[in-house]
């Protein structure tokens, strides 16, 4: 049986290595390269305790505030903002205390599992060195900043997930570039980084096809389908006969699910980073200062700074000045911090309105399944994702409850 993996990021690239390694002929389709989208400019963060859901009253109750500040961490551009009605209606929806309630259970119970399926994906792979050892501190500068985090920090120890409280002095023998100004921190043991994540999406895709997979590049026109999925129509003609599909495009996701009768609510929600390859300053953690809406992390050979989120589609041209703010925002933590020999990349997230994915079979289409919308944590995510989706395709028994990430929810 050949199933076409449509989106050659971490999500799809890890899918298409997992069913082929059980046996399935898979062909892992992408208009670009293998991991040139998100999977090339995500914070490399595993980051398995910010599964809280972004429809928190705490955070929409900010946002027309943030709206009016051109450097806030919420931007959307005014032309696009009449598209976003639908998407915010269904996010203010989901913020209702019984749905968060449920929201956070559903995110924490994929979280949990990360290490359960990140850690022997690495090892029968080879790719243990890419998993650095060091956590992540968040910042703050005194107690009061500290409290207005308190509904995160109450959120993880509700379900158990590890952390410690450190003094600013504390956090500067972890970091002595940190800033005197930090006064207080948490010490997140589990949200470890990748030492690179675009060479572990292609190092992914190399295991794939030295088992007989195939990389093919195109993009999708359409489909086929009768009673079942049978093809995958390619732009300038011609077609990949399959008996199954995945769609795990990211941000794309939404126009193929469109073309197959199944629309979804999902955004974009555009991301900035820069990577600063002569940072004159080395660093051992990632730090998020959430104040500031920023993180920093050492990757790729360099230090990488990103943070805040744009909504203004998948077609506008980037607005770079947003990286250059996180970028005078994270020198406020690292003074020493120089900006030399850098480079700026703008992507496009996968959102829903109640941040939480998709992994599930289509509702319409029997042959067809989606795994998508992973938000900010496709890389945290990429193991595990397919583990069930290898399960759900293959017959086996999911060890999650897969019914929360139906297609069909909304």
């Amino acid at each position: 049986m050949t199933i076409v993996v449509v989106g050659a990021g971490i999500i799809g690239t890890t899918i298409a290595y997992e069913l082929q390694k059980r046996g399935r002929r898979v062909v892992l389709l992408d208009k670009g390269d293998v991991g040139g989208g998100a999977s090339f400019g995500n914070m490399a963060s595993i980051a398995v305790t910010e599964f809280m859901p972004a429809s928190r009253p705490s955070i929409w109750r900010q946002i027309p505030g943030w709206l009016l500040d051109p450097e806030g961490p919420v931007r959307i551009r005014p032309g696009y903002m009449p598209k976003l009605v639908p998407w915010f209606a269904r996010f203010v929806a989901a913020s209702r205390p019984g749905k968060l309630r449920q929201l956070e259970a559903q995110g924490a119970a994929l979280c949990k599992r990360v290490y359960d399926d990140l850690l022997p994906l690495l090892r029968e792979t080879g790719l243990e060195g890419e998993l650095t050892e060091e956590g992540c501190l968040s910042l703050y500068s005194n107690e009061a900043e500290f409290r207005a985090d308190r509904e995160h920090i109450d959120i993880l120890e509700r379900f158990d997930f590890p952390h410690q409280r450190l003094t600013g002095a504390q956090a500067r023998e972890l970091e002595p570039e940190l800033s005197d100004g930090i006064g207080v921190a948490v010490l997140f043991p589990q949200n470890r980084s990748l030492r690179d994540p675009f060479r572990l999406v292609n190092s992914l895709a190399r295991k794939f096809t030295s088992l007989g997979g195939e990389i093919r590049r195109g993009e999708v026109a359409g489909f086929e389908w009768s009673d079942r999925i049978t093809a995958v129509r390619l732009v300038g003609g011609g077609h990949i006969a399959a008996n199954e599909v995945m769609i795990c495009a990211g941000a794309h996701s939404g126009l193929l699910s469109k073309m197959l009768g199944e629309p979804m609510p999902l955004e974009t929600e555009r991301g900035y980073h820069t990577q600063i390859m002569s940072p004159g300053i080395s660093m051992r953690h990632s730090i998020i200062w959430p104040a500031r809406a920023f993180m920093v992390t050492p990757t790729a050979g360099g230090i990488r700074v990103g943070g805040t989120v744009e909504m203004a589609g998948l077609d506008a041209a980037p607005d770079y000045r947003r990286a250059k703010v996180t970028v005078r925002r994270a020198q406020t933590a690292l003074p020493n911090l120089r900006r030399e020999n850098v480079s700026e990349w703008m992507g496009h997230r996968p959102a829903f309105p109640d941040t939480v994915p998709v992994m599930s079979a289509s509702a319409k289409v029997p042959g067809l399944f989606y795994a998508t919308g992973h938000g900010h944590l496709g890389v945290t995510y990429a193991a595990t994702t397919a583990r069930l989706m290898g399960d759900l395709i293959t017959g086996v028994t999911p060890p999650v409850d897969m019914r929360p990430y139906r297609i069909d929810r909304f």
